[in-house]
């Protein structure tokens, strides 16, 4: 049976070959971000036992992208898409299997070709990372 998501999360619909070793994953849309959200399994962890920093960076930039569609589309903004031209990510903590992460945009701010988005990774309600990113904006008329 697969994990429990809190209350407000629903199994994530995008899916892609890079996260699909990790699923169960879940998602909670509100008008201005995606939340993205996991327990803490085995094929999430280094050789220690310890959630991966790399999952964390990659699962932070896919929240804060999806945050920027998010918006650029409330926006009435139609895009091709959004490439990632940066990403940062300050580690603070660690988590363990069984812990529930949740990466949180907490900051977006859209443009007509980039999209600048801040996010905070919590392992149990604690934080453990920050992460910051720049997107370019793809349109239509984007060369």
């Amino acid at each position: 049976m697969p994990p429990a998501a809190p209350e407000g999360f629903q199994p994530h619909d995008r899916k892609s070959p890079l996260t699909n070793p990790w699923e169960p994953l879940f998602s909670r849309r509100t008008d201005d971000r995606v939340v993205l959200g996991l327990v803490v399994a085995e094929p999430h962890t280094n050789s220690r036992g310890l959630l991966h920093g790399g999952l964390i960076a990659a699962m932070a930039d896919n929240a804060m992208g999806l945050s920027c569609g998010q918006v650029l589309t409330r926006d009435g903004v139609r895009t091709d898409g959004l490439v990632t031209v940066s990403l940062g990510v300050d580690y603070m903590g660690r988590a363990e299997i069984g812990d529930w992460l949740e990466f949180d945009t907490d900051f977006v701010r859209a443009g007509r070709t980039l999209c600048f988005a801040g996010a905070v990774v919590t392992a149990q309600g604690q934080p453990i990372a920050r992460a910051h990113s720049t997107f370019r904006v793809h349109t239509s008329s984007s060369s």
